[in-house]
């Protein structure tokens, strides 16, 4: 038996959920999706997730919504992480932080687990992703051999070596937080799907979703600058996995986007 995953990337306020609910429904059916997972850390307004973004998602059909680095951007974040155990955080932060990184769901072909995790390269320093990727597979593969990883990390490097240090250990790990998308899904020798960054569900005509001139100025001057969300040219980007539930190896991987971006230079100049 095969379950059927489907993965939304890095939502982005609300023209990325506008863009989730637009598409889901029939990315759902395309694909026959058992489970839907999503990143949902920028989802509210570009900075964490709140019970009202949750929600929406939920009631679309995701069942686990995982985080990264700016889910603590908000109090209302840690809230939800507190109330609702489908809303993950990293689960390599230390101990006695709000919320877990680990869920267990539910699906008519059976159990996914799904870990959420951190990056360190060019991050906060915090507990070793690697050790606490051997100690959550430990912790759920008694219950299911089908395990997925989204890993919120920065270096590209950091992600590729933790998907050969698990590769047969997982079924599936996919990087977030880029927030642009690689052309580089694939099935590793020993049945681990991956590609380094899923990519963003959200405004394109941004610098990786924030207002391009405020984007600029911190670059320029080096300063704090407002953090606004962008609003046009919404894309969504995400991943399809077909999994043998009885070995957990990836058997299919499809990366997505859509609508696919306008390569068509418009130069009215002269």
């Amino acid at each position: 038996m095969t379950i059927n995953i489907l993965f939304i990337g890095d939502i982005v306020g609300k023209p990325g959920l506008d863009m989730v609910q637009t598409w889901l429904p029939s990315l759902e059916k395309k694909y026959r999706a058992d489970i839907i997972i999503a990143n949902g850390e920028n989802a509210c307004d570009g900075k964490g997730l709140t019970k009202k973004e949750g929600n929406i998602l939920f009631d679309l059909g995701v069942k686990v919504v995982t985080g990264g680095n700016h889910t603590w951007d908000r109090p209302q974040s840690q809230d939800f992480l507190k109330a609702d155990s489908r809303s993950l955080r990293p689960n390599n932060y230390p101990r006695g932080t709000y919320g877990s990184g680990i869920k267990i769901a539910e699906t008519t072909k059976g159990k996914v687990a799904v870990i959420n995790l951190q990056g360190r390269a060019f991050m906060s320093p915090i507990d070793c992703p690697f050790r606490g990727a051997e100690w959550a597979i430990n912790k759920v593969k008694n219950e299911t051999k089908v395990i997925f990883l989204d890993f919120h990390a920065e270096a590209t490097a950091e992600k590729l070596a933790l998907a050969k240090f698990l590769d047969g250990r997982v079924s599936v790990i996919v990087g977030t937080h880029t927030h642009i998308q690689t052309a580089d899904e694939r099935i590793f020798r020993k049945g681990t799907g991956y590609i380094t960054d899923v990519g963003m569900t959200g405004p394109y005509d941004s610098v990786i979703g924030m207002k391009t001139d405020a984007a600029i100025n911190r670059f320029l001057y080096q300063t704090p600058q407002k953090y606004q969300t962008a609003f046009e040219d919404v894309h969504l980007c995400g991943l399809f996995v077909k999994v043998d539930s009885d070995t957990g190896k990836s058997l299919e991987i499809e990366r997505i986007l859509l609508p696919e971006f306008d390569r068509q230079v418009n130069n009215t100049d002269g």
